[in-house]
């Protein structure tokens, strides 16, 4: 598979625009480090938005799912620094996946994210897997690099700021992950998937975003 490993934790969030530059420097100096430490964890990517919402997401990709529910995972959450407490109580619209990769092709990754949100229903939901199993060929787009799947397991995806007890309908929501050289591309696929009748039902929100860095374990000191 292009994207490591075989799970993905994807978070995404507003910030007041007051607490901002805290917000940033936590993510740069402590944040994505931190959670790519964890046994199990592979790389980290952050993005701001150009078009849509939340403005900032990233991703986490894992050797495996079990790994998003390990004990030393779950550590780190019931253990967050104080800068971190911070920081995550200021979150606004947060959105949190934790997903299995189920279709990746291509190869490599752009400096540009197109996100496609999409909510399939029980009944449907194979049918449009089937559908973006062929949809997702990066080979006749230009300017994309690669296409990917990943599905949010419904129990364990809940925002950190959210009440234990709440529900929350868009938990089993699934994203589209395209990789993209340039802005254009990127709304460019997501238009030309969008557009597909099989798929119009299940989208809830699209969006692009520009890489902002990222980090690999093999980057962190031992």
């Amino acid at each position: 598979m292009p994207i490591a490993g075989k799970a993905m934790l994807l978070t995404s969030m507003d910030i007041d625009e007051a607490h901002e530059a805290e917000f940033n420097r936590w993510y740069d100096r402590e944040h994505l480090e931190e959670r790519v430490a964890i046994p199990g964890f592979i790389e980290a990517r952050r993005y701001s938005a150009e078009e849509g919402a939340p403005k900032y997401l990233s991703l986490y990709s894992t050797e495996t799912f079990e790994v998003l529910d390990s004990p030393a995972y779950r550590a780190a959450l019931a253990n967050q620094t104080d800068w971190s407490k911070a920081n995550i109580g200021r979150f606004k619209n947060m959105i949190r996946g934790v997903a299995r990769i189920t279709i990746s092709r291509g190869k490599g990754r752009g400096a540009w994210l197109g996100i496609i949100r999409l909510r399939p229903g029980g009944e449907n939901a194979e049918r449009l897997r089937s559908t973006l199993r062929d949809a997702l060929d990066p080979t006749p787009l230009h300017g994309i690099i690669s296409m990917h799947l990943i599905e949010n397991d419904a129990i364990l995806s809940k925002p950190l700021t959210d009440k234990p007890s709440a529900t929350d309908p868009g938990a089993g929501d699934w994203f589209v992950l395209i990789d993209a050289t340039e802005a254009k591309a990127a709304r460019s696929a997501i238009g030309g998937l969008t557009a597909n009748i099989s798929m119009k039902a299940a989208v809830i929100s699209t969006g692009s975003y520009r890489l902002l860095w990222d980090i690999s374990k093999g980057e962190i000191p031992v």
